[in-house]
C-alpha cells in the first residue's frame, strides 16, 4: 500500500501522509467536480472518503466526468467506489440518496470536512447552512462556463441557477474541471494539514488562477 503513495510520500512527508489517511471527508456531489476530486484525493492518500448523490451516470456524463460509457445506467456513487478501489485500494462510502433538509444532519455528522460540488442552489444551500450552523469546515466547489471557484463556507454565497430549456445543454470545458479540481485538491491537503483556508478562483480563457 505505501508503494502507491510513494511520490506523495516523498513530496510532503510520512507524517503528512498519514495525517491525510485520518481526515473523514464527506464529498457533495458525484458529477464533473466530484467524481474527478475523489479520484484525485484518494490517489494522494485520503482514506475516508463518503460521496451522497442520488444520480445515474448519463452517456453525455463520459466526456466530463471519471466515468466510462460501461458505468451508464449505474448510480454515480457506486460506480465511484468501484473506481476508487480499483485505482488505490480504497473502499469508499457511497449514499446514493439525495440531500434534503431532512437527512442533512444524519449525513454530514461525521465529517472533518464537507466538499460541497452539487450542481443546484437548493441542495448547496442546505449544506452551506447545516455546516454553518455545526461549525463544520466546508469547501464549495463550482463552475459556470470558463469561470471556476473554490471557496470555503465563510463569506460563501449561494448562486442561483441557470435556467436552460435543456438541462444538458451547458458549456463545459474539460480543462476548466482539471485546473478547478486540481486547486480544490491542494486547498483541502493544505487545510488538512496546516487548518489554512484559501479561496480562488480560475478563468479558462485568459488562463487566470486568483487567490482572493
Amino acid at each position: 500500500m505505501a508503494q502507491l503513495f510513494l511520490h506523495e510520500e516523498l513530496y510532503r512527508g510520512r507524517e503528512a501522509l498519514e495525517q491525510l489517511g485520518r481526515v473523514k471527508l464527506i464529498v457533495c456531489g458525484a458529477g464533473a467536480l466530484g467524481s474527478l476530486l475523489v479520484d484525485n484525493l484518494v490517489r494522494q492518500g485520503v482514506c475516508h472518503v463518503t460521496v451522497i448523490d442520488h444520480d445515474r451516470v448519463e452517456a453525455h456524463n463520459v466526456g466530463t466526468q471519471v466515468y466510462g460509457q460501461g458505468d451508464v445506467g449505474a448510480f454515480k456513487v457506486e460506480a465511484l467506489r468501484a473506481l476508487c478501489f480499483r485505482a488505490a485500494g480504497i473502499e469508499i462510502e457511497a449514499i446514493a440518496r439525495a440531500l434534503d433538509e431532512r437527512s442533512a444532519p444524519k449525513l454530514l455528522r461525521a465529517a472533518d470536512i464537507v466538499i460541497d460540488t452539487f450542481d443546484n442552489s437548493a441542495a448547496r444551500q442546505i449544506v452551506t447552512e447545516h455546516c454553518r450552523a455545526k461549525q463544520i469546515a466546508c469547501l464549495h466547489l463550482g463552475l459556470n462556463t470558463d469561470y471556476g471557484e473554490i471557496h470555503w463556507n465563510e463569506g460563501y454565497r449561494v448562486p442561483q441557477d441557470v435556467v436552460l430549456r435543456d438541462p444538458c445543454a451547458y458549456p463545459l470545458a474539460r480543462n476548466l474541471i482539471g485546473l478547478v479540481v486540481a486547486i480544490g485538491s491542494e486547498t483541502i491537503v493544505r487545510y488538512m494539514l496546516s487548518a489554512v483556508q484559501e479561496d480562488h478562483s480560475v478563468t479558462l480563457r485568459d488562463l487566470k488562477i486568483n487567490r482572493e
